[in-house]
Parts: structure tokens; C-alpha cells; sequence
């Protein structure tokens, strides 16, 4: 029986797949728990109008990755933090102050939870590296001066 998912199931395959099932397998347990819906014509018709949809929108996101990169890409960024005499910071340097200091340096707002920063935390004053996942495909890496104020 061939079935279209409607949501990501680990040994089947992912949301809107089309896919063949033994037909016990979907009338007993993917239709009725709502994974997946009996591919019918008409089904079938929705859904490459609706994966015509994603690429679309996929492709819009892509493009907007790689103009943020081409922005930040090969970026030092300064970051000044209170810190001992010894260049030990008084707490840490997180995502939201490297957010921050991104946006204040090139104008380009990004979400704190796309930032990764090596190891577990910036807690002395140097160089470091973070990198920055715009989309699942793209990311970029960024150099960060931390210093003290």
C-alpha cells in the first residue's frame, strides 16, 4: 500500500515521503495514529504541490544564508568584558554576546541558538573561534577577540 507520511518516522523516512507498506502495517497503526494518509490521486497531487512549496521556500532560505555569510564570513569580533588582572573573565562570554557583538559590528541580527562556540565557554580573555549554522547545509566560522575592558 503506498502512503505519504505526515510527520518523520526513524526506519520509514521523512515528513511527506511517498512510501510503500505492507497494508496491515498502515491500516492498523500509521493511519490511525495520524503518521500517514492513504496516497490517492488526489493526494498525490497535493502533496508535489506542497513540496513545490518547500523548495521554494527552502531555496528563499538558502539565498539568505549566503548573503549573511558572504557578510560575516573572515569577521574578528571584538567582545570587551570585565575580567581579573590575570585575563580571567568575571563569569563568561555566551551566545547572546557574541549575538550581540554581531549585530553591532555588521548590522546582521542572527538567532543566539545558531551560534556554537568550541569546548565549554569562553572564560579567559584571547582569541577564539565560534561558528555561526545558518542553515542545515551552511555555516560559517568566526574569529572572536575577547578582551578586557
Amino acid at each position: 500500500m503506498e502512503i505519504i507520511l505526515k510527520r518523520d518516522i526513524k526506519s520509514l523516512g521523512y515528513k511527506n515521503d511517498l512510501v510503500t507498506v505492507k497494508d496491515g502495517y498502515a491500516r492498523n497503526y500509521l493511519i490511525p495514529k495520524g503518521m500517514a494518509i492513504i496516497a490517492t490521486e488526489s493526494s498525490k497531487k497535493q502533496l508535489a504541490e506542497v513540496k513545490k512549496q518547500q523548495a521554494y521556500k527552502e531555496e528563499k532560505i538558502r539565498n539568505e544564508a549566503e548573503a549573511i555569510v558572504k557578510q560575516i564570513e573572515g569577521t574578528t569580533l571584538n567582545i570587551g568584558v570585565k575580567a581579573s588582572t590575570k585575563g580571567k573573565i568575571f563569569g563568561s562570554v555566551n551566545n547572546i554576546m557574541i549575538a550581540d557583538a554581531i549585530k553591532a559590528q555588521k548590522n546582521v541580527e542572527i538567532d543566539r541558538k545558531k551560534i556554537e562556540v568550541a569546548g565549554e565557554g569562553i572564560k579567559e580573555v584571547g582569541q577564539y573561534k565560534a561558528v555561526v549554522k545558518l542553515h542545515k547545509d551552511i555555516s560559517v566560522e568566526v574569529t572572536l577577540d575577547v578582551k578586557a575592558e
